[in-house]
């Protein structure tokens, strides 16, 4: 019967010996659970803080970009910094047509503001004083163009 009373009594300490060890265990684990995840929630934010930077970034350059595009499609540099586009062509066709249509476009402009009314885009001849020696007839017409409307803005204020 001793042996009973001492198995019994085995048992009761190495059941509560198991069950301390299994607490002791599983609290370890659930604190280690607790560490990473604060690591990785950690890392999250830094992942998700450096991906708002390059969203930042790109859109900052997309802007500029935009900036840059407007300001070669505007005309307002040009090959000489003179505020017209490079349409191509020799020194002496942008010349000539630059030089015409600005001052085609001056006379319209004064014309229009005598008689009270406004339109730029009344030019005519966008071939004159053009010649087929020069080069291109559209990169001419270009040229032109803009320097009319240029032009027109300045005679119509009175400039």
């Amino acid at each position: 019967m001793k042996i009973n009373g001492i198995k019994k009594f085995g048992g009761a300490i190495l059941g509560l010996l198991l069950l301390c060890g299994i607490t002791l265990i599983s609290s370890t684990t659930a604190q280690a659970q607790y560490r990473t995840w604060n690591q990785d929630q950690s890392r999250r934010q830094q992942q998700a803080e450096r991906d708002r930077q390059a969203q930042i970034e790109r859109e900052r350059q997309a802007q500029q970009q935009y900036r840059n595009d407007q300001w070669n499609n505007q005309g307002r540099r040009g090959r000489n910094g003179d505020g017209y586009g490079n349409q191509g062509g020799s020194y002496e066709l942008r010349q000539t047509a630059l030089n015409a249509g600005y001052n085609e476009g001056v006379k319209a402009g004064r014309e229009d503001r005598r008689r009270g009314r406004y339109n730029p885009t009344r030019y005519s001849n966008t071939l004159k004083d053009y010649n087929s020696r020069m080069g291109d007839r559209s990169a001419y017409q270009n040229y032109f163009i803009q320097a009319f409307q240029n032009g027109y803005a300045d005679g119509y204020r009175g400039a």
